[in-house]
């Protein structure tokens, strides 16, 4: 069964960083292609920025320069650093993946694999 745990969102202030975790099963997070995504109410899931099994990242416009995509394969780990928040980044942000191989910024309808979700709130 393939399992992604999400950990790390909070309150912020804007200006403010934080770094989202999601530690994933040992086989899924070497062979499969991951992301970061994230949905408000009433709005569709949007993804952040992803990254291959050849390390190659991606970022959706709102985010470049301010977030960081990376994966630790020996803790089994992806990660989101998110520098100078704003309050539009607040949402429910997941990991997600998949084995097949996922180019740019796949919808998350092609996803297989999700976390529960770890909620970012940034408002002074």
């Amino acid at each position: 069964q393939v399992q992604l745990e999400e950990s790390g969102g909070g309150s912020v202030q804007p200006g403010g960083s934080l770094r989202l975790s999601c530690v994933t099963s040992g086989r899924l997070h070497r062979y499969y292609c991951m992301a970061w995504f994230r949905q408000v109410p009433g709005k569709e899931r949007e993804v952040v920025a992803s990254v291959d099994t050849e390390g190659r990242t991606t970022y959706t416009d709102s985010v470049q320069g301010r977030f960081s995509i990376s994966r630790d394969s020996d803790k089994n780990t992806l990660y989101l650093q998110m520098n100078s928040l704003k309050p539009e980044d607040t949402a429910l942000y997941y990991c997600a993946a998949d084995p097949s191989y996922m180019s740019g910024l796949a919808p998350a309808p092609l996803w297989n694999y999700w976390g529960q979700g770890t909620q970012v709130s940034v408002s002074s």
